[in-house]
């Protein structure tokens, strides 16, 4: 590329999951990668999440004498995603290129000194598919002092998890004024807070803590990373190759080249309500849980350069309530939909799906059923037994909760189920028949309409304490309540189609040279489905690693072979 500003190896647009992956991989091997983040912070909307990644057979699983498979995993896979035509991002070679990835991957980090560890239990979201685990392939980082940041720090993205929880513990904490281990578990997490006060540590936890570990890392070999650095267009050379790209930092355009390729890593379009509403029709902008910096324009400028795009109307769907006043504008109330005395109804009154499935799956009902019946937003019915026990957006059980969601509407409460109806706005008749009949799957413990708590996966994310199913619970002693939630995201799921090295296509298959792309802005790997926790998170790592290895093995066969060619001259 003529007249470039600067010059590096690799340029990664973008800063989240597989980012700082792929630039640890570049400076492994001798090379010089730089990091581009549009926003002010660092870590992507992976900083924001749960930190988790599914990763099958990987090294903890042996460890902990977990058996798995590159063939179980691949059953898993073929049951659950399958083969369609239409889904050019998730065909077979790609999930196995995934899945014999995946696991070197992870490897490669804990040999760079990322502290890495496996959740003991979260089961595969299909767990009765062949193929799946119900101990789960769950990998995470532990929990990462910011401090050793410096005045970084303030640089990290925040997680919406604002405690140092261990990801074994989330899902035990909400629990604590129902089971032992959840008061043992809160315990932990003041004694830890406390400590941490008295030794001046600032421990972050969930995905903060997995971007915060790679962010250190980085920092440590000497990445260079830049914040609000908004890349404007991709630069090409004559015969189409991508060789650089144009930058805006500090309001002055950069021409920065990248000899070996550019890794776009930049999030989807869930900020983009106009694309949104291209091809995601009845979904918002305001109910995504993503970083502000997920707007979809490069996606676009890819699609400008010819490459072909997939499943843009997929996203990775998760259930969000608005109550008015709360911090974050947005509460993730996939743990609260599945707990015990509580069921979900459409704005008639009818139940519509399994509560406990995954968010992905039950967020696709959701749509569908407003299809024909107003679905969104939908109505979380409970009872006092469910106030008194869990938490809801954020507070804790049983502890009195804002005027203003009241007084708003978003939280409704009554004396009675069929009082409760009316005020929101719904058929008495048919609530109560709703309601009754849920009831009496609850204390048989079987749920004849939608098989809610059938699946390990339904029980985990409920109540073990509540017999004779942790996944059900009676919605029987007054007074009622009801708050209204909507089919949210942690990040649409369609982009660009990439092949086996990560390296961005066409519409005829063809390779666009020097471009490579991975996370959210591609055609995910895992097709229209989330077969278990970090399915998301785990193929922008993974896609990352790939994407970085391919492009520095290409220079290094690039570099011995004019070193060959020199040697002959000579």
């Amino acid at each position: 590329m003529e007249s470039a500003d600067e010059s590096f190896d690799f340029v990664i647009v973008g800063s989240g999951g597989g980012s700082m992956c792929a630039a640890l991989v570049v400076k492994s091997m001798g090379y010089r990668p730089l990091i581009l983040e549009k926003t002010d912070l660092f870590g992507g909307t992976t900083a924001k999440s749960g930190g988790i990644m599914w990763v099958p057979n990987n090294r903890f699983m042996k460890r902990d004498g977990v058996a798995d498979s590159t063939e179980q995993a691949m059953t898993y896979l073929d049951h659950v995603v399958g083969d369609h035509g239409d889904l050019p991002g998730a065909t077979r070679a790609r999930r196995l290129a995934y899945v014999t990835e995946a696991p070197r991957m992870v490897d490669f980090l804990v040999d760079q000194g990322i502290e890495l560890n496996r959740h003991p239990y979260w089961p595969d979201y299909n767990d009765d598919q062949p193929g799946a685990l119900k101990e789960g392939r769950t990998v995470f980082a532990e929990l990462f002092d910011s401090g050793l940041l410096g005045p970084l720090r303030r640089s990290l993205r925040p997680n919406f998890v604002p405690v140092p929880v261990k990801s074994q513990e989330m899902w035990e904490l909400p629990l604590f004024k129902t089971t032992w281990l959840g008061k043992w578990t809160m315990a932990r997490l003041v004694l830890r807070m406390a400590t941490a006060k008295l030794t001046g540590k600032h421990w972050v936890s969930g995905g903060a803590a997995l971007q915060g570990r790679m962010f250190h890392k980085a920092l440590q070999a000497g990445v260079d990373m830049r914040t609000n650095a908004g890349v404007q267009r991709l630069l090409t050379d004559e015969d189409g190759s991508v060789s650089g790209v144009l930058v805006k930092i500090d309001g002055r355009e950069l021409r920065i080249a990248a000899r070996f390729g550019v890794l776009i890593n930049a999030g989807g379009f869930a900020h983009n309500q106009t694309m949104r509403e291209k091809y995601q029709p009845g979904t918002s902008a305001e109910w995504t849980a993503t970083c502000p910096g997920d707007t979809g324009e490069m996606i676009e400028e890819m699609m400008r350069l010819g490459a072909a795009t997939a499943q843009m109307e997929e996203m990775v769907g998760n259930q969000v309530a608005l109550p008015p006043g709360l911090p974050g504008r947005i509460a993730l109330v996939v743990s609260e939909i599945a707990k015990p005395h509580s069921l979900v109804v459409d704005q008639s009154g009818e139940r519509y799906t399994n509560e406990t499935q995954s968010y992905m799956s039950f967020c696709q009902d959701m749509l569908s059923r407003h299809k024909t019946v107003p679905a969104v937003p939908s109505w979380l019915i409970f009872d006092s037994q469910y106030m008194a026990h869990y938490m809801i957006a954020g507070t804790l059980p049983g502890s009195r909760k804002p005027r203003a969601w009241y007084e708003s509407g978003w939280l409704v409460k009554a004396p009675s189920v069929g009082e409760l109806a009316q005020r929101l706005g719904m058929d008495p008749a048919k609530l109560k028949a709703t309601v009754a009949r849920f009831n009496g799957f609850a204390r048989n413990g079987k749920d004849e309409d939608f098989n809610r708590g059938g699946r390990a996966y339904d029980r985990f994310l409920g109540d073990r304490a509540q017999a004779p199913s942790p996944a059900m619970g009676p919605v029987s002693r007054a007074p009622f309540y009801a708050y209204r939630f909507y089919p949210g995201d942690v990040g649409t799921y369609g982009g660009v189609i990439t092949d086996v090295h990560a390296r961005v296509l066409r519409e005829s298959g063809t390779v666009i040279r020097g471009l490579y792309a991975t996370g959210t802005s591609t055609a995910g790997v895992m097709g229209r489905t989330y077969p278990g926790a970090g399915a998301s998170v785990g193929p922008s790592f993974v896609w990352g690693y790939v994407a970085a290895k391919h492009a520095m093995g290409a220079a290094m066969a690039s570099r011995r072979t004019a070193g060959m060619t020199a040697a002959v001259h000579e």
